[in-house]
């Protein structure tokens, strides 16, 4: 609690979650509110508002749902009954008040989603000593697969 404090976050008691989601940056400035559900393998980013939408006349009362596999990127907020479905990504500073169907893409400014036909991959990735690894799971795995490999060296280059 005292952590939390001092990161500016606020993480309910009464939200739920599938699988500990992962903070690359911390959980700085983060809140997510009571009712809140969050599924298995997201990823948060600072500054990022989930919140809960307790006014009584509001056709949005309520507490967001999230999918599985999603990434959340700084400083987006969430905020009332809306369901977000799996392989989402929701883009840095996105305000999110409707419903986003599954393996979609939602951008800043006006909401816009975008539909995908394959499967989002949204883990996230990290070299550490090195190598490349992701987290799934609620924990580190290493990247085996030789394209991802390849593709990850070539967009992440090492500089001396």
């Amino acid at each position: 609690m005292l952590l939390m404090n001092k990161k500016g976050s606020w993480i309910s008691l009464d939200a739920e979650f599938n699988s500990i989601p992962l903070f690359p940056h911390g959980i700085s400035g983060i809140y997510i509110s009571g009712g809140v559900s969050i599924g298995h393998n997201c990823t948060i980013f600072q500054q990022v508002t989930i919140g809960s939408n307790s006014l009584l006349d509001s056709s949005g009362l309520g507490a967001p749902r999230i999918g599985d596999n999603c990434y959340i990127g700084a400083g987006a907020k969430i905020i009332g009954n809306v369901n977000i479905g799996k392989n989402v990504r929701i883009g840095a500073n996105a305000v999110v008040v409707k419903d986003v169907p599954d393996n979609s893409v939602v951008v800043p400014c006006e909401q816009r989603i975008i539909i995908k036909e394959k499967i989002l991959n949204n883990r996230f990735y990290q070299r550490n000593n090195g190598k490349w690894r992701f987290y799934e799971n609620g924990s580190w795995h290493f990247v085996l697969d030789p394209e991802e490999l390849k593709l990850l060296d070539s967009r992440f280059p090492i500089h001396s």
